[in-house]
């Protein structure tokens, strides 16, 4: 097999050397070069067009999110953020998960070279799951500026439902969701939504998520309440869990150990639902690498749940939507334009 080329583009020496070292290790991996901004990066790419970007945020001379657009219009390739959690740099990693990003790598200001080493398995697996992303899936698409009407009468917002609603996702999620989501009148049932992303990223991104949708959006805090016309984004870095408490759901945010390789992990979330709601519960597994959430989505079939999987034709990456296929989680498979008419149909529904 081919290897992988890649082209680190970061104004940081110690991530440029990092990277070299760890690359070298794997045999899956050719480094094309490490360059100190996306001016070196263009020249190395009119030489040699990588498979997968390694793009730091703030750089100097051009920063990273007018970099990623202009490779986005012109040739979409594949792109990892490596971003610093500085205020700055996590809402620009923000918008360039919109822009077509597939996933986000931090980076701690201290201790650098010993984090990336220490992080090594999780950084060659992140890019390795890049590389194997369509560039014809990332350009983003503009969104159809429409509103899905409520199907019944619609209840207040602070109105407690007994049905609820949990989506998971991960590699081309973040732009998924927005396509999901902005449709969805306020009449929706209470959203739940698991999409895998680093600490301190989900805050902005419920935030932004926030700004465009008729629904509110917010990073779930524990104990928040699930009610009709509000969906709650688990935290980076926490699971999240599914209670009930008499008639009303609530949310569990909690740290532990990490599931499929995630935390927060769609398994963990998915299993609560099907505990807590079970066939008061619509399950839907969207665009994401690997097979978090295929067991869980299961438990909830089982449970009585209806359960959703996002189509091939629209997902980034089709692994976590296929794991459910195969196991036989998966009632419905619905290609992403249709998926917020179904939440609400779902919602409604006697």
């Amino acid at each position: 097999m081919a290897k992988i080329r890649l082209l680190v583009v970061d104004d940081s020496a110690v991530v440029r050397r990092a990277a070299r070292t760890l690359i070298a290790r794997d045999a899956e991996i050719e480094l094309l070069a490490a360059v100190s901004d996306p001016l070196f990066a263009m020249e190395a790419m009119n030489k040699e067009w990588p498979d997968v970007l390694l793009l730091d945020i703030e750089m100097p001379r051009m920063d990273g999110l007018t970099f990623l657009r202009k490779i986005m219009a012109e040739r979409p390739t594949p792109v990892v953020i490596c971003s610093s959690l500085t205020e700055q740099g996590t809402q620009m990693a923000i918008e360039a998960m919109a822009a077509g990003a597939v996933s986000i790598i931090t980076k701690p200001r201290l201790s650098l070279n010993s984090f990336l080493e220490e992080e090594s398995a999780q950084f060659i697996a992140t890019l390795k799951a890049a590389a194997q992303v369509e560039g014809r899936r990332l350009r983003p698409k503009a969104l159809v500026a429409r509103t899905i009407p409520a199907m019944a009468q619609a209840p207040a917002l602070a109105q407690t439902t007994e049905k609820v609603i949990a989506i998971g996702t991960s590699t081309g999620g973040t732009q998924a969701l927005e396509a999901v989501l902005v449709p969805l009148p306020r009449s929706v049932c209470g959203i739940v939504v698991v999409q895998h992303m680093p600490e301190k990223f989900t805050a902005l991104f419920a935030e932004r998520l926030n700004s465009l949708c008729q629904v509110q959006v917010k990073e779930a805090c524990h104990g928040d309440r699930v009610i009709t016309g509000q969906v709650l984004i688990a935290p980076g870095g926490r699971h999240m869990q599914l209670r009930r408490s008499g008639a009303r759901y609530y949310v569990e945010v909690s740290d532990g150990p990490v599931v499929n390789r995630h935390k927060p992990s769609v398994d963990v979330l998915f299993r609560s639902v099907a505990q807590t709601a079970g066939r008061n519960a619509l399950g839907v597994i969207m665009t994401g690498m690997g097979d978090d959430g295929a067991r869980g989505l299961l438990s909830m079939h089982e449970a009585g749940a209806q359960t959703v999987a996002e189509d091939a034709s629209t997902c980034v990456v089709f692994g976590m939507p296929q794991e459910a296929i195969k196991r036989g989680a998966v009632d419905r498979i619905v290609p992403l334009p249709a998926i917020a008419d179904t939440l609400v149909r779902f919602s409604h529904a006697p």
